[in-house]
C-alpha cells in the first residue's frame, strides 16, 4: 500500500508535458500594456540572432570557392533552389526563394535549438530552477503563424499572378455546371485546410518526440531502479537521434508544401 502510495506520489509531482508547455518568463509595457514573454517566444528571439550570427560569419568568408560554413550554407541553399523549388515553382523560383531559404532555416533552428537542454544547464550552473528554453515548434500557435504567413503568401501571390476575378474562378477545375457549387466549396475548404495541416503537422511531431523523452526519463523516478536507469537512458539517447533526423524532416516538409501550395497558386494550370 505504502510502494501505491509512493508511485502515486511521483506521478502527481512528474508532469511529461512540462518540457513542451509555455511558460511566461517575464513582462513588460508598451504605452501601458503589458506584455508577457514566454519560453517559446524567448526561443524564437533566440533563433533570429542565432540565424543573424550565423549568416554574419558565413558572409564573412572570401574567395571564389566556399569553404567551411559558407560552404555548408551554400550547399543547403542550392539544394532547395535547384532541387525543390525550382521544379515547382519554374521562372518563378527567384521570386520566392528568399521565402523558401528563410522558413526552412528558420523552423529547423528551432528545431535544433529545442533540442538544447537549457533549463538543466542554468540550473547546473546556478542552482535555479528557470524556464529558459523549450521546442518553440510545439507550440501550435507558433507553428500556426508560419503557416498562416504560407497561407496568405500563396493566395497573395495567386491574385497577383491572374488578378483577383480570375484567380478566385480557377480555385475549381472545369466540370458540369450543376456539380460546381459542392466542388467549388471543396475547394475553398481545401484551401482553409492545408495551412492547418502544415501547423498541426509539425506541432505533432515536435511535441510527441518531447514527450516521449520525458517520459522515457520519468520511468527513473518511478522504478528508481538501476536496470531501468540504463534502458531508459540508453532510449533516450536513441530517440534523440530520431529526434534529430526529424528536426530536418520536418523543416524540409514544412518547406517543400509551401513550395508546393505557392506553385500551385501562380501555375497557369491552376
Amino acid at each position: 500500500m505504502n510502494l501505491i502510495s509512493q508511485h502515486s506520489g511521483i506521478l502527481a509531482e512528474f508532469n511529461p508535458l512540462e518540457p513542451v508547455i509555455s511558460v511566461p518568463l517575464f513582462t513588460f509595457s508598451v504605452s501601458g500594456r503589458q506584455i508577457i514573454v514566454s519560453n517559446h517566444m524567448f526561443m524564437v528571439a533566440v533563433a533570429v540572432v542565432v540565424l543573424l550570427v550565423i549568416r554574419t560569419l558565413a558572409a564573412r568568408s572570401k574567395g571564389m570557392v566556399p569553404k567551411g560554413l559558407r560552404n555548408l550554407i551554400e550547399s543547403v541553399c542550392v539544394y532547395l533552389r535547384e532541387e525543390v523549388a525550382r521544379p515547382i515553382l519554374g521562372e518563378n523560383t527567384d521570386r520566392y526563394i528568399g521565402f523558401i531559404w528563410t522558413i526552412f532555416f528558420f523552423i529547423l533552428t528551432l528545431n535544433l535549438l529545442a533540442m538544447i537542454p537549457t533549463e538543466k544547464m542554468i540550473f547546473l550552473i546556478t542552482g535555479k530552477k528557470n524556464h529558459f528554453g523549450g521546442p518553440a515548434t510545439a507550440n501550435i500557435w507558433i507553428t500556426g503563424a508560419m503557416a498562416a504567413i504560407t497561407f496568405f503568401l500563396t493566395h497573395l501571390s495567386g491574385i497577383r499572378q491572374h488578378g483577383l476575378l480570375k484567380y478566385l474562378a480557377s480555385l475549381a477545375p472545369p466540370v458540369p455546371w450543376w456539380i460546381m457549387p459542392l466542388i467549388y466549396f471543396l475547394e475553398v475548404l481545401s484551401a482553409l485546410v492545408k495551412p492547418v495541416t502544415l501547423a498541426v503537422r509539425l506541432f505533432a511531431n515536435m511535441i510527441a518526440g518531447h514527450i516521449l523523452i520525458a517520459v522515457i526519463l520519468g520511468l527513473i523516478l518511478i522504478f528508481k531502479n538501476y536496470g531501468v536507469a540504463a534502458a531508459s537512458i540508453l532510449g533516450d539517447v536513441s530517440i534523440s537521434f530520431l529526434e534529430l533526423f526529424f528536426a530536418f524532416l520536418q523543416a524540409y516538409i514544412f518547406t517543400l508544401l509551401s513550395a508546393v501550395y505557392i506553385g500551385s497558386s501562380i501555375t497557369p494550370e491552376h
